[in-house]
């Protein structure tokens, strides 16, 4: 096994990921969706209507409920958070990371958001203008 799928093995064993459908319940019950993909994908995708959109090299300091740089939304340590990415495997590391900061409700989307959009949740298009 690579030293990555070492990392990624132990930081999934800490999380209680979720499906597509899960993630959009947390959502409901006003949990945060956390979009980590950069512009590209989110331009050439979509995003998911609500999500907080926040790219992988900010996440900490934006979801930190400390921290000076916090968005307004990082509202406490209890606060329920599922990271998105594109398929399901660096939003597992950016969960663990959050994790550590005290957001022990951090989890992630197994699947990304491919999975997301493959289960027919609501997808806004990237407005051309």
């Amino acid at each position: 096994m690579s030293a990555v799928d070492a990392l990624l093995e132990a930081a999934r064993a800490g999380l209680d990921r979720v499906s597509p459908e899960q993630a959009a319940a947390v959502q409901r019950d006003g949990g945060l969706l956390v979009d980590i993909r950069y512009a590209a994908l989110r331009e050439r995708d979509g995003t998911i209507p609500g999500a907080l959109i926040v790219e992988r090299n900010e996440l900490e300091w934006r979801l930190d409920p400390t921290g000076t740089h916090r968005a307004p939304e990082a509202t406490g340590h209890d606060l329920a958070v599922v990271v998105v990415c594109n398929e399901g495997y660096a939003s597992s590391l950016a969960a663990a990371s959050l994790r550590q900061l005290g957001l022990y409700r951090a989890t992630d989307l197994v699947g990304g958001f491919q999975a997301w959009r493959a289960a027919g949740l609501p997808v806004r298009a990237r407005v051309h203008g």
